[in-house]
């Protein structure tokens, strides 16, 4: 179920739209930031609160990388392996945090610290290869550059 807070948020973000059906992904976005995930019965109440079927929420879950409908790390890494991080280095940059952290492609460390995802686009081609940790862009990476962007959250973890 959805708090009254959650609730408040969401009538908030639809005025700002002009059809309530517009705000379905900050909807996601704003339900993901405070559960952690979109739960199924999430995904039922803002259907049932846009007035869509579920099978429209799920098609925009399944679209953007960002959503998620399980739970994953403090820190969750999205690698970039499209062409120009591809060629760049993405994918051994890939490869490399998951040898580090010892986890593969969606799967989440056991002190549930890091998630490892790899996605088609993070949009950042000028400063391939690049990496999103949770929403934060890290770019022009190299091993070096991982392994101490992976020692700070480490530490802060």
């Amino acid at each position: 179920m959805v708090s009254q807070s959650l609730l408040e948020k969401f009538d908030n973000l639809c005025s700002k739209y002009p059809v309530k059906r517009s705000a379905l992904v900050p909807i996601l976005l704003t339900t993901q930031e405070e559960v952690g995930y979109l739960t199924p019965d999430s995904v039922h109440f803002i259907s049932d609160y846009l007035k869509i079927p579920e099978v429209q929420v799920y098609e925009v879950i399944t679209f953007y990388s960002m959503l998620r409908t399980r739970p994953v790390g403090k820190y969750h890494i999205q690698v970039c392996t499209n062409i120009s991080c591809l060629l760049l280095g993405g994918e051994e940059i890939f490869e490399h945090i998951s040898r580090r952290l010892a986890i593969k492609e969606g799967e989440t460390t056991p002190d549930n610290l890091f998630s490892l995802a790899e996605v088609e686009c993070l949009g950042a081609c000028c400063n391939a290869p690049a990496m999103q940790i949770n929403y934060k862009y890290h770019e022009n990476l190299s091993v070096k550059k991982v392994n101490e962007i992976l020692d700070q959250l480490k530490r802060e973890g």
